[in-house]
């Protein structure tokens, strides 16, 4: 499943709903992300999507991880519009009969929403607001998957 939400949410609760009733599951990884401050820089990061094509896009990877790590099950949330630091910017859990797979298809699926989901961000802080790029490590991180 993949969802956008404007709405804080979480990851605990989340997760505990991903996990419940998974009898031939062996493994659930999942990641958090959060929005940084970066020493006070940043008062808000604001992210912005196009309903309807981020998830159509996003989707599509999520399909080649499916296929790629044989993934059971996968939950892709990720926030819009504006959020504080402190709070979760984005949830992914994977369920994979091994640890191994569960790990990697979370990973996989991380380093694309990062490098080339398409989202746009912005910071905005007490020195104004600016558009915000993946950096090159993003694309690195990306490229060791092809």
């Amino acid at each position: 499943m993949i969802r956008l939400t404007d709405q804080p949410f979480e990851p605990g609760a989340l997760l505990s709903e991903f996990a419940r009733g998974r009898e031939e599951t062996g493994a659930v990884a999942t990641f958090t992300g959060l929005a940084r401050a970066e020493q006070g820089a940043t008062a808000i990061l604001e992210l912005e999507a196009y309903p309807g094509f981020t998830e159509s896009e996003i989707g599509k990877i999520a399909d080649q991880a499916r296929e790629r790590f044989g993934l059971h099950d996968l939950l892709i949330l990720h926030r819009v519009g504006k959020i504080g630091p402190g709070e979760p910017i984005v949830f992914v859990a994977t369920a994979a009969g091994h640890r191994r797979a569960a790990f990697e298809a979370c990973d996989f699926l991380m380093d694309y929403l990062k490098s080339r989901a398409p989202f746009w961000k912005k910071e905005h802080g007490p020195g104004g607001q600016r558009w915000i790029e993946p950096t090159a490590q993003d694309h690195i991180d990306r490229e060791r998957w092809d």
